[in-house]
């Protein structure tokens, strides 16, 4: 997103219509957060990389882990009031938390609603097709192959059916209040405000999940 290409659309966008909103992205860095921004940006996309179904990082060699590129571009988009939407690292409701704390104004879903019954996908076996945008099978899809000279930067997965849209948002909601309980925050802005963050050992994760399955 931060590129010649994206200027110039979002130039030309900006001048023929003035009064549309426009979200750009992706990007990761301060410095294209800020530089959209200047060209008219009126919400920054962050995200490169860090989606379930995306190899960029493994492609490209590039990337930025998310909660670090959040909390980058937020700094900036910060000073000029601009939103921050956090585009991909969504597993389950306690990163939407952290996504907050760390600058997101707003997440979006992918992997988290892939397998729902209002998704569109092939389903075969109780399993619903899921694949990113940037994979071979989807690039077969929607503009014949993968161009000469290029490579795919996606994978796709069949996933278990998981029912409703509103059943999975509705125990994400429910998982993103209690965090905001934890927080002191009666409003989702107060969560990247009262949120700390602190370094932990692989022994401190192991403790933060579910450890006495058998």
């Amino acid at each position: 997103g931060h590129s010649t290409q994206m200027i110039q659309m979002l130039t030309w966008i900006k001048k023929e219509f003035p009064s549309v909103e426009v979200i750009a992205g992706n990007v990761a860095t301060t410095e294209g957060t800020k530089e959209l921004i200047d060209y008219g940006a009126d919400a920054i996309k962050v995200g490169i990389g860090p989606g379930s179904m995306c190899t960029t990082r493994i492609i490209t060699g590039c990337g930025v882990p998310q909660l670090t590129a959040i909390a980058n571009c937020a700094q900036e988009a910060n000073k000029q009031n601009v939103p921050i939407i956090a585009d991909g690292g969504i597993r389950n409701s306690g990163d939407v938390v952290k996504a907050l704390a760390a600058g997101a104004d707003s997440v979006m879903l992918g992997s988290v609603l892939s397998g729902t019954l209002e998704t569109p996908g092939i389903i075969k076996g109780g399993k619903k097709l899921y694949r990113g945008m940037a994979s071979r099978s989807a690039q077969d899809s929607w503009r014949g192959g993968v161009p000469e000279g290029l490579a795919p930067e996606g994978e796709m997965s069949w996933v278990p059916i998981k029912g409703n849209v509103k059943n999975v948002l509705n125990e994400f909601m429910g998982g993103l209040r209690s965090g905001m309980t934890y927080l002191n925050a009666t409003k989702v802005k107060e969560i990247s405000k009262n949120a700390k963050f602190v370094e932990i050992s692989s022994s401190g994760f192991q403790e933060s999940v579910a450890h006495g399955l058998k």
